[in-house]
């Protein structure tokens, strides 16, 4: 005999309470296997795979796309085989989604809905439509929503819960990019991507250690400025969804390599739509890497929960004083936010002036400092 199951939206992790459905992966009459794909959804943090906790035949489709819903939400109905047929009912899941999704699924389809063309409207008779069309044709509105509304309200809330206050500073890498070419051909970095990106990450994980106040939260419930003995290092990433900051847990863990596996991994990731609510939460620090569009530096907006944030700029040959000379050297800018909460003036000009002198003399201060 058999059954109607309802599956509910899972919770997808890292408290987070709602999820917009995106698209269905199956219509109904389809017939469905254990664990095949049968949506996505996107949360404020990523964008998920649904597999299916049941096997059979999909009978009722309970929420549109587009449309955003709580944990919890019924939004599939799905007929099981009873004892007697041959497939038998799958268990129920009550686990996280994150961290599971399809074994070699399949779905069968047993009709496909044919999709829906939207032609240009016919010509119409009335100056009323004709203005209609044209004001039509001068604007596009999207609607707010996933991860664009998710970073609009932290940017916002940021912005007025933290004082935000940013410095800069000019800098000859000439021999961080040296150094960085004899990287590119060392064993130990065969097949990796090495950029100014890796350079700037470990010389910032190396320069917090004698500034732990830029590694901190504001715990405003507590009245509490918490330190965090790690790092979580985040790179804001450019994806087609929006910007998204993974980060690198324990990233001050890692060796120079490593560092540089981890950001190519987790940015790759992040791009093609794969990162995980775990992924995108936890960061204790950020760079925004500002220079590879180009631009000479930012004075970026502070991820909330954070205490400072970097902006690396563009790396460009100019005429440099060198003693007594003028000569041309590679040279950045850095910008760095803080809370002033948390990190005064002075904190954050001394981090920023150890960090450029590392960048300047890579070789002598990473040495000193390992």
């Amino acid at each position: 005999m058999s059954r109607l199951e309802e599956f509910r939206l899972p919770d997808l992790g890292e408290g987070l309470t709602e999820a917009e459905l995106v698209s269905w992966a199956v219509a109904v009459g389809d017939t469905v296997e254990l664990n095949a794909t049968i949506g996505e959804v996107e949360t404020a943090k990523a964008s998920v795979e649904l597999p299916s906790p049941f096997a059979g035949v999909v009978r009722e489709l309970l929420v549109q796309p587009g449309t955003t819903v709580p944990v919890g939400t019924p939004i599939i109905r799905v007929e099981t085989a009873g004892d007697e047929d041959e497939v038998p009912p799958a268990p129920r899941r009550d686990a996280v989604l994150v961290g599971y999704g399809p074994s070699a699924p399949t779905v069968s389809r047993r009709r496909r809905p044919q999709p829906h063309v939207s032609r240009p409207p016919a010509v119409r008779s009335g100056a009323v439509h004709a203005r209609r069309d044209a004001q039509d044709a001068r604007e596009t509105r999207t609607p707010i929503r996933g991860v664009r509304r998710e970073t609009a309200a932290a940017m916002v809330a940021s912005a007025a819960a933290a004082p935000h206050v940013t410095e800069f500073l000019t800098v000859d890498v000439t021999e961080s990019v040296r150094l960085l070419e004899r990287l590119r051909t060392a064993a130990a970095f065969d097949g990796l991507h090495v950029t100014p990106l890796t350079l700037v990450a470990k010389a910032l994980l190396l320069t917090l250690r004698a500034h732990p106040s830029l590694n901190s939260a504001w715990d405003e419930a507590a009245q509490e400025i918490v330190t965090k003995h790690y790092v979580n290092l985040g790179i804001a990433t450019a994806t087609e969804r929006g910007l998204m900051v993974p980060n690198v847990k324990d990233a001050d863990r890692l060796p120079l390599s490593e560092l540089c596996r981890a950001i190519g991994a987790l940015t790759d990731t992040a791009r093609a739509g794969r990162a995980t609510p775990s992924d995108l939460t936890g960061g204790t620090i950020t760079i925004t890497n500002v220079g590879v569009y180009g631009i000479d530096t930012g004075t970026p907006i502070l991820n909330p929960g954070e205490a400072a944030i970097l902006a690396l700029g563009a790396i460009t040959r100019r005429p440099w004083v060198v003693g007594d000379d003028i000569v041309a050297r590679d040279v950045t800018t850095l910008g760095l936010t803080v809370d002033h909460r948390l990190v005064d003036g002075e904190q954050a000009s001394r981090f920023l002036a150890d960090l450029g002198a590392t960048l300047h003399d890579p070789v002598t201060c990473l040495l000193a400092l390992l």
